[in-house]
């Protein structure tokens, strides 16, 4: 067995970037080949036809209302046992994340069974014709059915992240997504006597990774012994449970609320009709790939600002905060020129309707304007998480997606059409962005005043 997990010393302002890039590029280069792989999901799926490829569009609100539950929990998980570690308390790091494990498979359990028994009111209420909802549900029952392998990798990797392990967490990624993508294929269109199975087999691909990285994760937290194997008495499991829950629900709350903006969006394009949809669901697979690099970031930076947290090393958050704001503002302006010149060719790898074709193009050549800015909104919530304040995250959420997101959105559809929802988009992340920036800097700056004038008493 492996030796136990050890607090990290406090690094130097010279360490911080060195630092987060090393934790940062495994976890990225998981991300890709695992996003990459999403997005050749929904290219197989395509092939089936436009209606099949509004249904996989229809679903993702949904079910990424279930995986957001995963990531507040990960996110809760993460900056408590980063936290500890921080601290020196080993031993309560390895019991959080057992209960971290426990408590999210319960609530997944209990999330999942409400949207398969309410399958059909869900998509019903946001336009789903009765053709696309018979694709839906072939897809969505299966997926629901699986869906505690789903949180598993997640919240697993999220305790290997806060032990300053990224490289393991990005090759479970990585192989669950090559996993999914040798299935698609097989699965989908039938091969050597396993027979065609459409939406279901694109469900069932997906479901068989989720089991292999279940496995991977659960023996590797066994075998380093970063999770307890030891019962845990009544008392100390609800305090456990409340101290995760105390980030971990707002956190996840703060995540449901994207799918249910992407809902409300995802109803607004129903009634461009069905290519419409289609269209913006690849959009959303595209902006997946698009903001990788944020994303890695977004998992990354939370251990070390919880970390430095710990040990009252505020400045040293701030810092890598502004870094990591600056990176992310240059290199989403970069991404952005790319996928502008490849509009036409990125449209056509998933359809051959014009109109279809035609309404990616807008997306791509509106929206991504503004992932640099998007990218410092999530940048700020993960790093408000893990700095124990939820609530603000919540906030911010709120604020970007339902006080700006939708309204802008919807004015702008309405003035516009499909064009003027993809402006609103963009607006709103202008708007929201520097609000998070003036917010998190002057949080940290008020946090590290406080404790200098606690040091001089």
């Amino acid at each position: 067995m492996s030796s136990s997990p050890k607090a990290k010393p406090s690094l130097t302002n010279d360490e911080i970037k060195p630092t987060l890039i090393a934790m940062t590029l495994p976890m990225l280069v998981g991300m890709i080949t695992l996003m990459t792989f999403n997005l050749v999901d929904t290219f197989f799926i395509s092939m089936l036809g436009t209606e099949q490829l509004a249904a996989i569009s229809f679903t993702f609100p949904v079910s990424f209302s279930l995986i957001s539950l995963a990531i507040g929990l990960s996110i809760g998980t993460s900056a408590v046992i980063a936290k500890a570690l921080g601290a020196g308390q080993l031993t309560e790091a390895r019991t959080d994340g057992l209960v971290a494990l426990c408590l999210s498979v319960v609530m997944v359990i209990i999330l999942a069974s409400a949207g398969f028994a309410f399958t059909d009111t869900l998509f019903g209420a946001m336009g789903a014709t009765s053709t696309i909802l018979l694709y839906i549900r072939q897809y969505m029952d299966i997926w629901f059915a699986g869906a505690v392998l789903l949180v598993l990798p997640m919240i697993g990797n999220a305790i290997l992240r806060a032990a300053g392990d990224t490289k393991t967490p990005s090759i479970i990624m990585a192989g669950s997504g090559l996993v999914n993508a040798i299935l698609d294929p097989i699965l989908i269109f039938g091969w050597g006597g396993i027979p065609a199975m459409g939406m279901q087999g694109a469900a069932l691909a997906t479901l068989i990774s989720w089991l292999f990285g279940s496995v991977l994760i659960v023996y590797l937290l066994v075998r380093r012994d970063l999770i307890s194997t030891r019962w845990i008495p009544v008392q100390q499991l609800v305090k456990v449970c409340r101290k995760i829950l105390r980030i971990g629900l707002p956190a996840a709350g703060a995540n449901m609320l994207t799918p249910l903006a992407m809902a409300v969006l995802t109803a607004m394009m129903a009634s461009y009709g069905a290519a419409a949809v289609a269209a913006f669901g690849v959009g959303a697979r595209l902006e997946s790939i698009a903001c990788l690099v944020v994303l890695a970031l977004s998992m990354t930076l939370p251990p070390f600002v919880s970390q430095n947290f710990g040990a009252g090393q505020l400045s040293r958050v701030q810092q890598a905060y502004r870094m990591c704001g600056y990176f992310v503002m240059q290199w989403q302006f970069a991404v952005y020129v790319l996928m502008a010149v490849l509009a036409l060719p990125l449209a056509r790898l998933f359809s051959d309707e014009a109109m279809v074709v035609n309404i990616i193009c807008q997306f791509i050549w509106i929206v991504p304007l503004a992932y640099g800015l998007q990218g410092i909104t999530i940048l700020t919530n993960s790093s408000f998480n893990a700095l124990h304040r939820p609530a603000s995250a919540l906030l911010l959420s709120i604020i970007r997606l339902f006080v700006l997101y939708v309204p802008l959105a919807w004015l702008g559809g309405h003035l516009f059409g499909i064009a003027g929802v993809f402006v609103g988009c963009v607006i709103a992340n202008v708007i929201t962005a520097a609000i998070a920036w003036s917010w998190f800097n002057q949080t940290v700056q008020r946090a590290a005043a406080m404790n200098a004038a606690q040091e001089t008493i």
